[in-house]
């Protein structure tokens, strides 16, 4: 049996840190282009009660998203010990590509992958670089799409890259900006020939692009007077959350069913950053489908009360800060299974169980 399993894995965190603060004296508006009435005091203090964000990372601006691959690639390798030579596949799912601080325009070619590939100064052709755009669950797809290349027999060693710079895409008179961070995680997926399974054990993906296909999009700031035609990101938060709690929880249900683990067996849940209400809403509603609610504590690691939401970044980053004990209370051990899921633009859900090798 050949077996997907994690050999490495890597980050970029950004250098500069942004606090709540930082947001007291912005002017904020709402989608009529309307100055919001609550104090922005109100307005930081509510958004940190739901979200729990704290703080936030914010990218140098001498730097770009595939900077932050690249980085994150580079840490993967030096901790695996892996040649980037035998490097069968780069898989880096972000949504932006590269944006200069006063250029906002998406510049994806080359591609991300091609640039992180460049960087790494790789010389086999027949490692193949390609971008994966799937909106917050890019990275999850892409840790899918790089299980089948290797169970199929075409691959042994894949780094699938997860990076995004959302800041220099968020309007900074929407307070959903205030979610937005920046980041970069990978890993390096290595065959494994055994019989017992151990790796990525099954995985689940669903579109529901019918109805729910624009809960994000790209639109002009919400304030009037901005200068330019700039498109910044947008999302209809609430209808983004009635989406997300109704739909996630069943579908990480039908996922794990398939995969035929026990839930009890799963001992951590490493699920997108977007909003840690929804993350534990999401969890609880999981438990109840099987009759057992609430979620046991200490199952869920949970970085965006620092980091914020950084999108495909915030799953591969979670994986690598728990993998290199910098998540206190958190640890996987051999043998145990690991749920990891995510949601986001399109929409997208997918997950897939995982068994540490």
């Amino acid at each position: 049996m050949i077996n997907s399993i994690i050999k490495g894995s890597g980050k970029y965190l950004p250098n500069i840190k942004i606090p709540n603060d930082y947001f007291l004296t912005r002017k904020f508006y709402d989608s009529d282009g309307q100055p919001l009435v609550k104090s922005n005091k109100d307005i930081v203090a509510t958004l940190q009660k739901i979200t729990e964000i704290r703080e936030r990372r914010y990218l140098e601006d001498n730097l770009m998203t595939s900077d932050m691959a690249y980085f994150a690639a580079k840490e993967a390798l030096d901790s695996s010990g892996i040649d980037a030579e035998s490097l069968d596949y780069i898989i880096v799912a972000h949504n932006f590509g590269d944006i200069l601080p006063d250029n906002k325009r998406v510049d994806i070619c080359p591609t991300i992958a091609a640039r992180v590939k460049h960087k790494l100064a790789i010389k086999n052709p027949y490692t193949v670089a390609y971008d994966l755009p799937f909106g917050c669950p890019g990275w999850v797809q892409g840790m899918i799409q790089a299980n089948y290349y290797i169970k199929s027999g075409d691959a042994k060693r894949i780094m699938v890259i997860g990076a995004e710079n959302l800041s220099r895409i968020s309007d900074p008179h929407d307070m959903d900006s205030m979610i937005f961070s920046d980041g970069a995680g990978a890993v390096i997926l290595e065959a494994l020939e055994q019989k017992e399974p151990v790796g990525i054990i099954n995985h689940l993906t669903r579109s529901d692009t019918l109805e729910h296909a624009h809960l994000l999009t790209m639109g002009a700031s919400y304030n009037k007077d901005y200068p330019d035609s700039t498109l910044f990101l947008k999302m209809n938060g609430r209808k983004l959350y009635e989406y997300a709690i109704k739909t996630v929880p069943t579908t990480l249900k039908t996922c794990i069913d398939r995969s035929g683990i026990p839930l009890e067996k799963i001992k951590k849940v490493l699920i997108h950053q977007a909003n840690a209400k929804m993350d534990h809403n999401i969890l609880d509603r999981l438990f109840h489908l099987y009759g057992d609610a609430p979620a046991p504590a200490g199952l869920m690691p949970m970085s965006i009360q620092e980091l914020g939401n950084n999108s495909v970044a915030t799953v591969p980053i979670l994986y690598d800060m728990v993998a290199k004990s910098s998540m206190e209370g958190h640890a996987f051990l051999t043998g145990e299974y690991a749920l990891f899921a995510s949601v986001g633009a399109g929409m997208n859900i997918n997950a897939f169980v995982y068994r540490h090798p």
